[in-house]
């Protein structure tokens, strides 16, 4: 028997309607703040990510779906494409491709869907897993580089973890600087890793050679310990990001979104520059955050674009998939109503029917006429359906139909142009 292959997963009702319930939630809050959805492949050139995630960083170097392409002839050199491990890359890329520049304002732009790392699977991470995500993304005569488009982001993520029914969720932030500030610390970082990387994990040795800042995305316990002792890059930025920071918390304290410093928190792509931050939840054990993002201001640069600072972020959905099924349960909804159609020729009848109800917007499941109504009145029980609604042919003939209410046992008999109403009332 074929399955689906490891790290990949087949998502099955009623599990997809909390998607689509995070879904739907998720694109309503993005409507109030202006974004607007940017759908982008699913592969790139291989390029792209090497570029902007950066080739020293864990997904580039161990987790990336990489393949050469064929040419239309055996002697032609591929082209070197892959998997979208992340979306940023993939929308500072159409954003280029495309000029966006020349729209006004600031793109405010969002996506939903699914990107591919080779990791370990485990609770909540797969191998084929899906993102929400937003950027906002522009020139900096547009205010993009503003402090408030920071606060914008953070507030709009606590309205949709609210909206969603998530509680008791932590933001944690932090500044990881730029480049007029980031050599200093640099420096001062692998200075004081040189008399102690020798006893930290192998990833940790080489992240201390490679990239450095790399380090505190450390998770070994025994490591922490060392981490705990580095320098911080608080006491490293210039005084430009020092203020930058300084005025996102202060418009995040207008705003009573709460939040906390963390100055061990970076990204763990290269392309970040000041702002970071990660929204985390206790339900998902260690392995706690639910979604992060930051700030990336020279990452249209690297790319062959014109200057245009951003700060996006991306929701492991898959988590918060998890999040609401352990805090909350199933968001499956159940058949307002089941009609039971009684002898030959009634399917035809009960079509007509439950075109009308759904017209007004009830949820109909439909028998068949080969089943006996007992039958049919178990499977409109085990489906959960409020009412059965039972369509024979004297029921045709008069225009009144037997509705039984399945949780009481009533049954009462109801004209067909009252049949809306008398089932939606009684919800």
């Amino acid at each position: 028997m074929i399955k689906a292959v490891r790290g990949t997963r087949d998502l099955l009702p009623p599990q997809t309607d909390v998607w689509n319930f995070v879904d739907s939630t998720a694109r309503e809050v993005f409507r109030l703040y202006n974004f607007h959805e940017i759908r982008t492949p699913v592969f790139e050139e291989t390029q792209l990510f090497a570029r902007s995630v950066g080739e020293e960083t864990d997904i580039v170097s161990k987790e990336m779906y990489t393949w050469e392409d064929r040419g239309r002839a055996a002697s032609d050199k591929g082209q070197s494409l892959t998997l979208r491990p992340e979306n940023t890359a993939g929308v500072v890329r159409a954003y280029i491709e495309h000029k966006l520049w020349d729209r006004p304002g600031v793109q405010k732009l969002y996506y939903i869907g699914p990107q591919f790392r080779r990791e370990r699977p485990q609770k909540g991470r797969y191998r084929q897993f899906y993102q929400i995500g937003a950027e906002i993304i522009g020139p900096p005569t547009a205010g993009s580089e503003s402090p408030a488009r920071d606060a914008e982001i953070l507030e709009m993520l606590a309205t949709l973890l609210d909206r969603l029914g998530i509680a008791n969720w932590t933001l944690e932030l932090n500044s990881v600087g730029c480049p007029n500030d980031r050599p200093r610390y640099y420096e001062a970082l692998k200075e004081a890793l040189k008399p102690v990387v020798g006893q930290m994990c192998e990833d940790c040795q080489r992240r201390a050679t490679t990239n450095p800042l790399r380090v505190f995305d450390c998770k070994v316990p025994e490591d922490q310990p060392i981490i705990e002792k580095l320098p911080r890059i608080s006491d490293y930025l210039d005084e430009p990001c020092r203020k930058h920071f300084a005025e996102l918390q202060e418009i995040l304290k207008s705003l009573d979104v709460p939040f906390t410093i963390n100055d061990r928190l970076v990204r763990g792509l290269d392309y970040y520059t000041r702002t970071a931050f990660e929204f985390t939840h206790g339900a998902l054990g260690a392995q706690n955050a639910i979604l992060g993002g930051g700030r990336y201001d020279g990452l249209s640069e690297s790319l062959g674009g014109p200057k245009a600072p951003g700060i996006g972020f991306a929701i492991g959905e898959d988590r918060v998939v998890l999040t609401l099924e352990e805090t909350q349960g199933s968001k499956s909804a159940p058949p307002d109503v089941y009609i039971a159609p009684l002898g030959s020729g009634m399917d035809r009848e009960v079509a007509k029917l439950g075109r009308e109800l759904r017209t007004a917007g009830i949820i109909v499941e439909l028998g068949d006429e080969t089943f006996r109504l007992k039958k049919s009145l178990e499977t409109a029980s085990k489906l959960g359906a409020r009412f059965a609604l039972i369509v024979g042919e004297n029921e045709m003939n008069t225009n009144q139909f037997a509705v039984k209410n399945l949780a009481t046992g009533e049954q009462i008999s109801v004209a067909r142009s009252e049949l809306p109403a008398r089932i939606t009332g009684a919800k």
